[in-house]
């Protein structure tokens, strides 16, 4: 008896006669009939998801990896239609390639018989090419629906804050309508946009998803035209912060304003001339790469502290740029670097730091994890030397894969060697030491911010700064 697994896909919950029970019912019978075992364990089923691609399918992912593993697990993937595999060609033709050809796994329509002759590879090529322009022309039609929508003035897309629907009308909602009104006259008068989402939500008030205020809301909402009477839509994608898109399509529409015009037009001018400001500073702030990065806390939300744009000389709570934390945790990342820097240095002179000492159910899934890279990497090795035997690889990329895999593999068992034999004492002797050693490079001028961000990382888990005592608590780990 040979065994199989089953793919099983639904793109919408009107799909009845393709739902999830009737594909895997008539997999079954096709297995029963030709021959196949069908564990419960290799039936993967992604519902309500689109074929298109196979990045954003779970369950298909994840018997592609079972696939992969040695020995194969199953001799062949059965499937209701191949528009349930892939409706991509490129997807379609790399994973059963792949399969077949690496894997030793056929996959099989069992409601398309082709046959197994030559033609059989033509029919096959033909009802995947089929199935990608139904998919592509449904694409199509959904969009040209939307679009004919739009160009009527209608709603496409769930109300903005502040509006309701009804009828395929936005109506103002008449508790949330007035907090746009506020929203626009605040920031008009000068409030910051992190003042705004604090304030709303200290007031408890949450987002259309039910979430908490930040600046991005706000922005978000001051750059909507839907509150002038607008309808936005982009054919393309999502607006994310992209608010002038040339492919944004923004019409009358039928709904009315919340906003008047003279408002919306201020509002306008002064976020362009915010932005303009900003900008710089945030691409800036983005790309200088300091020592702490990563690693310091805020005590009151726990946010990471970030470098602050304006000045990038100084950090902030995450939390609090955004809105949603209370407490400003401003500090200068010079006078922060010498706060843990010494304070490393005294921890480990006077051996009173805190060492966060795995248990040995920690311990044995830490060495898990690091077997599991293993087994990946040898896997890797195996696939190098297959490719090369196949003519895949010349000598020379073999020789240069097998070198770079090698090393990643005795990197991997020397940690799996620390993980099984150090004990708590001679982890804390061997801390002591290395952070010793590493010292003198994280003072140095001329170690790059970088390396030194490494560095630190090697052993400090994270420092917690506490406001308004400029307190800080670190936490290292071997």
């Amino acid at each position: 008896m040979k065994i199989a697994a089953a793919y099983i896909r639904v793109s919408t919950e009107d799909q009845v006669e393709y739902s999830p029970a009737s594909q895997l019912e008539k997999i079954q019978e096709y297995a029963k009939r030709n021959g196949y075992i069908l564990p419960a364990e290799f039936v993967y089923t992604d519902e309500g998801i689109s074929g298109r691609t196979a990045e954003k399918r779970p369950a298909f992912n994840a018997m592609i990896g079972m696939a992969k593993t040695k020995p194969k697990p199953f001799d062949a993937i059965l499937l209701w239609k191949f528009s349930r595999f892939a409706r991509n060609r490129e997807d379609s033709i790399v994973y059963k390639s792949m399969l077949r050809k690496q894997c030793g796994i056929d996959v099989i329509s069992i409601s398309e018989n082709i046959g197994d002759d030559k033609m059989s590879v033509l029919i096959e090529a033909m009802i995947e090419a089929m199935d990608e322009y139904y998919s592509i022309n449904l694409a199509e039609e959904v969009k040209r629906g939307m679009t004919e929508k739009v160009n009527r003035g209608e709603a496409v897309t769930i109300p903005s804050f502040g509006y309701d629907i009804k009828d395929g009308i936005y109506i103002p909602n008449p508790k949330t309508a007035p907090i746009v009104k506020e929203i626009f006259s605040k920031y008009l008068s000068g409030i910051p946009m992190r003042t705004i989402s604090i304030e709303l939500n200290e007031q408890g008030i949450k987002t259309r998803r039910g979430n908490m205020f930040e600046n991005r809301n706000i922005e978000y909402i001051l750059n909507n035209p839907v509150y002038i009477g607008k309808i936005r839509w982009t054919p393309t994608g999502k607006v994310r912060r992209d608010y002038h898109n040339p492919n944004t399509v923004i019409i009358d529409g039928h709904h009315e304003p919340i906003i008047d015009i003279e408002t919306w037009n201020a509002v306008q001018k002064k976020l362009h001339e915010s932005n303009k400001k900003t900008k710089y500073m945030r691409d800036g702030a983005s790309k200088r790469p300091f020592m702490l990065q990563g690693l310091v806390r805020c005590n009151a939300c726990g946010a990471t502290l970030c470098m602050a744009s304006l000045t990038l000389k100084s950090l902030q709570c995450c939390g609090y740029s955004h809105g949603k934390c209370n407490i400003s945790h401003s500090i200068t990342i010079k006078k922060l670097d010498k706060m843990v820097l010494e304070s490393i240095e005294q921890s480990i002179i006077m051996d009173t730091f805190k060492l966060n000492i795995r248990n040995k159910s920690d311990d044995s899934n830490k060495d898990n994890a690091i077997s599991s890279k293993i087994a990946k990497e040898v896997k890797k090795l195996e696939r190098a030397k297959e490719a090369y035997e196949d003519g895949v690889y010349t000598l020379e990329e073999y020789k240069a894969s097998k070198i770079s895999i090698t090393a990643q593999i005795e990197k991997l068992k020397s940690q799996l060697s620390v993980v099984k034999t150090t004990n708590p004492e001679e982890k804390r002797e061997a801390l002591r030491n290395k952070v010793l050693n590493i010292l003198p490079a994280l003072r140095s001028p001329a170690t790059p911010e970088t390396e030194k961000n490494q560095l630190i990382k090697s052993f400090l888990e994270r420092v917690i700064f506490y406001k308004p005592s400029g307190d800080i608590d670190l936490f290292f780990y071997i």
